[in-house]
């Protein structure tokens, strides 16, 4: 029943394909950086981010895939190659790439080709670099979890990042705006909270 509550909540339509820069003021981007992360729904990635302290915005969107102007319902349809996305913008004097992807691993299941209850290509696990240095970060400690936690069965992709589009209005800041929602309640929470138990170090 979550799963059908989160996947056809509000069939609104709002405009797609506005980059994720165009969300922060012009001199907020000047201090910022951005990185690119999915893994499973929006909803969950967003808000986990967006405790991390040195974080200033995570925009919900779609990326990965090879249609132009993707929509939640396009790309839930698993034809569109997109999977949900967060462009994270973050103060990299407060934060660092790699305590972002640390992060990215810490909070989810990389071993699974979704995050349950959410499964298929709009749900993988990806992490988007923009640079060799990203690369890099992203590689080793994929390589280093997969040997010694995952036994080599993480299926998390490292993929060069090409574009993002932000998500429709209503699935910014979801779960803040929407706490007694059904979903956010039965997932996004537990999973925020074991987040957080987790790694007390990196929040606000």
């Amino acid at each position: 029943m979550v799963k059908i509550v989160h996947c056809f909540v509000w069939l609104i339509a709002f405009s797609n394909g506005i980059l994720a820069q165009d969300v922060l003021s012009k001199t907020e981007k000047e201090d910022l950086q951005v990185a690119y992360f999915a893994s499973g729904c929006f909803w969950c990635v967003e808000a986990i981010y967006e405790s991390v302290d040195g974080v200033k915005e995570a925009v919900s969107g779609y990326s990965g895939g090879h249609t132009k102007n993707p929509t939640y319902r396009s790309t839930g349809t698993g034809k569109t190659g997109h999977a949900e996305t967060v462009a994270v913008y973050y103060d990299p004097e407060k934060v660092s790439y790699r305590s972002l992807v640390e992060v990215y691993f810490g909070s989810q299941d990389a071993a699974t080709y979704g995050q349950s209850p959410d499964f298929g290509s709009a749900y993988r696990s990806l992490i988007f670099y923009q640079n060799e240095k990203e690369k890099e970060i992203a590689n080793r400690l994929f390589i280093h979890l997969n040997e010694t936690v995952y036994h080599g069965k993480m299926v998390t992709e490292i993929v060069p990042f090409e574009k993002f589009y932000k998500a429709e209005a209503y699935h910014q800041n979801f779960e803040k705006r929407n706490p007694s929602h059904p979903y956010i309640q039965q997932v996004s929470l537990p999973r925020l909270n074991r987040f957080k138990k987790n790694f007390p170090r990196v929040l606000r």
